[in-house]
């Protein structure tokens, strides 16, 4: 542990010019006496740090003095790479990997560039999580990570159909973990149960249990394509009947925003060009009448129902409660 601390001590101390006992202690998460006392062990071990007194002291690395502590250990080169993703790696148990990876690497880089981590963070930022909603850490998933990163094999429960509610039931799988995907703020482990490859909710795990033993990864899977391809197919199974509408101008560039935009757009394709009236025929694959209610009603004026007839009465009802409404 100590061993560690001073490392990690020396590191600051060659990426940055100088660091007050207050500024070690807080990155070591130690006392300001415990900085004293690494400061001393590491002169008495041959590492030249050199204690200034006074008001803009501190502690500073005599000049030219560089560590050979520079190589990154696997799992922080991989961490590194994740780095745009703060709350991510937090999430998956790997914020202090990716801290001693960006320590490294500032060691390890000229003077000049040294602030290029700090100047990249100023200016970019991912926010992966959606508007409007409160992400929440699934407990389970850094035990799932660190299988990931190990390639180990998972033996877990999953809570399958009815999401949370009664109806809901536990099966068990053995699950080769091959990746993980944050989408919209929620989970997705990609695995292999038996010969095939699934996605699997991390939220929906009920336990989890990495196992000694290792799988061989299969070198030809390819993570980003694999989720493209089962989120395309995912989000047209959910399209599971049509309706028919006439939208204007303005309705249909407004379409694009109501619906899944795959499907909207192949929709517009395959329609008719517009009329005199620039309003259009549209055929619109919808997830229900129910969804395509609430999903089409945003237009107003610009979109009418053609068919079925059972979602043109409900428009037309809503149309007369708002006539009643702003009379």
């Amino acid at each position: 542990m100590r061993a560690a601390r001073l490392i990690k001590m020396v590191l600051l101390l060659q990426a940055r010019p100088a660091m007050t006992a207050a500024e070690l202690a807080a990155e070591l998460e130690v006392s300001e006496r415990t900085v004293t006392r690494d400061a001393q062990a590491l002169s008495d071990a041959g590492v030249p740090v050199y204690a200034e007194r006074g008001r803009s002291g501190g502690y500073r690395l005599v000049g030219g003095y560089r560590t050979r502590l520079t190589g990154l250990a696997r799992d922080e080169a991989e961490a590194l790479f994740l780095s745009g993703l703060p709350a991510a790696l937090r999430e998956m148990g790997l914020e202090d990997a990716a801290s001693a990876a960006r320590l490294k690497v500032s060691a390890a880089l000229m003077p000049s560039l040294r602030d290029a981590s700090s100047s990249a963070a100023r200016r970019f930022h991912l926010d992966a999580p959606s508007w409007y909603s409160e992400p929440e850490t699934p407990e389970l998933l850094p035990v799932i990570a660190e299988a990931v990163w190990d390639d180990r094999l998972l033996r877990a429960r999953y809570r399958r159909g009815g999401g949370r509610d009664q109806s809901a039931t536990d099966v068990a799988r053995e699950l080769a973990p091959y990746g993980l995907v944050l989408k919209a703020g929620v989970w997705y482990l990609c695995a292999r149960a038996g010969e095939d490859f699934r996605v699997y909710r991390i939220d929906r795990f009920t336990a989890v249990e990495a196992a000694e033993e290792r799988f061989e990864r299969d070198e030809s899977f390819d993570l980003p394509g694999f989720w493209e391809e089962r989120a395309a197919g995912f989000a047209r199974s959910l399209l599971r009947t049509e309706v028919t509408v006439r939208v204007s101008g303005r309705g249909a560039r407004m379409l694009t925003y109501a619906g899944d935009r795959a499907a909207v757009a192949a929709a517009l394709a395959a329609a008719p060009e517009p009329g005199a009236d620039g309003w259009r025929t549209v055929t619109l694959p919808v997830e229900s009448l129910d969804v395509a209610f609430g999903q089409l009603l945003a237009l107003g004026p610009e979109l009418e129902v053609v068919a079925p007839e059972e979602l043109r009465v409900r428009f037309a009802d809503a149309a007369e409660r708002l006539r009643e409404l702003y009379r």
